[in-house]
């Protein structure tokens, strides 16, 4: 996708999960919860309505499935999908699996807490096993 950067802090916050058709799928790297971020592959877009509307059915679709994988692999209660992009501007697609109990819940989990960063091993783990379960 011609002249795509990642943002600095979403390449330094997350592991690289899969580079889908539209998104670069990121695992957030905060241990506390199942947090899968997606990324369109396209560049100058903040906001859903800067996507074309084939590119928002696209976007919309692995959404769909990366949230449909990712309760399946955590058994969570709740999903939690957000575009909020106060602190990031480029458009990224947070999905988040909660459970009753978890950290804050059932408040947001953006500023909660000091992030618990995954062990390479760890993280490795859940980027196998969810590929494994996405595909």
């Amino acid at each position: 996708m011609t002249g795509f950067v990642l943002n600095e802090r979403l390449e330094a916050d997350t592991h690289l999960v899969s580079e889908l058709e539209v998104c670069s799928l990121r695992l957030m790297d905060d241990a506390r919860w199942p947090w899968l971020i997606l990324v369109p592959r396209l560049s100058n877009i903040a906001e859903w309505h800067d996507l074309s509307k084939g590119q928002r059915m696209m976007v919309d679709d692995e959404v769909a499935r990366t949230g449909k994988a990712l309760q399946a692999l955590s058994n969570c209660e709740k999903l939690n999908i957000a575009n909020i992009g106060n602190m990031v501007r480029q458009m990224h697609i947070h999905v988040i699996a909660r459970n009753e109990g978890d950290d804050n819940w059932p408040g947001p989990v953006w500023g909660f807490g000091q992030r618990e960063p995954y062990d390479i091993d760890s993280a490795r783990k859940f980027i196998e096993t969810f590929r494994a379960e996405f595909s």
